[in-house]
């Protein structure tokens, strides 16, 4: 079932639960290179895994379309938020 929001996002911050700041510094960068590629000398990040900056904090924006073309990876990336105690969300559409 498809969602009424086409491009929703969910949101993993780098701010745990108790509200420190998650390290090491680069890992929306790491995490989001999981579907990344390499064209020219540059890194590309896909369109279902990005990362970004919420609220001053470093995070990382999955598109839910995620869930139904690699939902290990989905899993994966639900169980890292969880195990390092970062908060999970949601989000509008992100401008392209």
């Amino acid at each position: 079932m498809k969602s009424d929001k086409p491009d929703s996002k969910l949101v993993i911050e780098g701010i745990t639960q108790e509200g420190k700041a998650f390290r090491p510094s680069d890992w929306a960068e790491r995490v989001s290179g999981r579907l990344a590629t390499f064209h020219n000398h540059r890194i590309i990040y896909s369109p279902l895994l990005k990362p970004g900056i919420k609220d001053g904090n470093k995070c990382v924006y999955v598109d839910e379309k995620l869930k139904e073309t690699n939902p290990e990876l989905y899993n994966q990336l639900l169980e890292f938020a969880k195990r390092n105690k970062l908060k999970v969300g949601s989000s509008e559409p992100l401008d392209e």
